[in-house]
């Protein structure tokens, strides 16, 4: 593989079932899915663990990223290797139903599992929203443990969350420690982490396939909240030195851009790796093996020895372009 020069890479999906899935990863963003109504998670690039996104097209077909991170990291990588997994887990969320309310650790918290594991930031950019959509996003003003624990056993606590109506277009950054959970109605694109720890705090009084309660993680869960930090509000985009592009997200953990692309542009060239993710029309990408557009749904990771890559939007198109700090 060390004699492959590396390319625009486009991963086969990893798709995962849940209660409150749907099917519009198919209906909407065109992917091919198996029977059945409850597909909740579309992974796009993972490495994470047991869940290895693989190569789809060209000479690296069936390569896993974890084998390309330990085997050509300084190419992929750039001024961000080494690292010991990808850092960055890309998703789309189908919330046909409203999904539990959880909590994610932190950095340090997170270190402490057994076995370790990274914390938990991440961030949602909503592409579609049915009429009355909303997003839990933190707790109300000056709601404590006492309060929260107390609304959770008695199996109410939307008194508790601060909820904030959902539009196409929103985008809302959770940190780690904050409670949170998308309710019915939504299809987002998620950027966090690298992590799969969750504490689920309550389910809404549901009942599993198996008609019981879903299991919780009460205690353990109250114990990852940050109750310091109040409501979250969706992000103000910024303006950027390109005119096409706004920063929806500048933290400690990624960088998201949305690109609203009407003619050709380059990306890259500054020794990071993109992930682009298309919200919107389609796009070419120079060096795409596939040889075809990447349309809505579509993702691709671009390695950061490839330097500016050329994007063509046909005609035009909206592209999310996530990447380290």
């Amino acid at each position: 593989m060390s004699n492959i020069s590396l390319y625009p890479l486009r991963f086969r999906p990893i798709f995962k079932r849940a209660i409150w899935g749907g099917r519009r990863f198919e209906t909407v963003l065109g992917k091919r899915l198996p029977s059945g109504d409850d597909w909740s998670e579309s992974w796009e690039i993972s490495d994470h663990d047991a869940d290895q996104s693989e190569v789809e097209f060209g000479p690296l077909a069936g390569a896993t990223l974890n084998r390309l991170v330990a085997q050509r990291g300084e190419e992929l990588l750039g001024r961000d290797h080494p690292q010991w997994r990808f850092p960055l887990l890309i998703k789309f969320l189908d919330g046909r139903q409203t999904l539990s309310l959880q909590v994610h650790p932190n950095d340090a918290q997170a270190a402490k599992l057994s076995p370790p594991d990274l914390g938990k930031t991440e961030v949602w950019v909503v592409l579609q929203a049915e009429p009355d959509s909303v997003i839990y996003a933190g707790l109300e003003p000056d709601v404590d443990r006492s309060q929260l624990e107390a609304a959770i056993r008695q199996g109410r606590c939307e008194s508790c969350l601060h909820t904030i109506p959902a539009h196409r277009g929103d985008c809302v950054l959770v940190p780690a420690g904050t409670v949170h959970a998308l309710g019915a109605g939504l299809l987002v694109a998620e950027i966090q982490q690298a992590s799969d720890v969750t504490y689920r705090l309550f389910d809404w009084n549901r009942l599993g396939p198996d008609g019981k309660l879903r299991p919780l993680r009460i205690d353990q869960g109250l114990d990852m909240v940050d109750f310091r930090r109040g409501p979250i509000e969706p992000q103000t985009p910024q303006p950027t030195d390109r005119p096409s592009t706004t920063r929806l997200v500048q933290c400690d953990k990624f960088v998201l851009d949305r690109r609203t692309l009407d003619s050709p542009e380059t990306i890259g060239g500054d020794r990071r790796c993109h992930v682009l993710m298309v919200c919107e029309g389609r796009v070419t990408v120079d060096g795409d093996p596939a040889d075809a557009p990447l349309w809505e749904g579509g993702t691709m990771l671009l390695p950061a020895s490839l330097g500016e890559v050329r994007l063509t939007p046909q005609p035009r198109a909206v592209v999310l372009d996530a990447y380290l700090p």
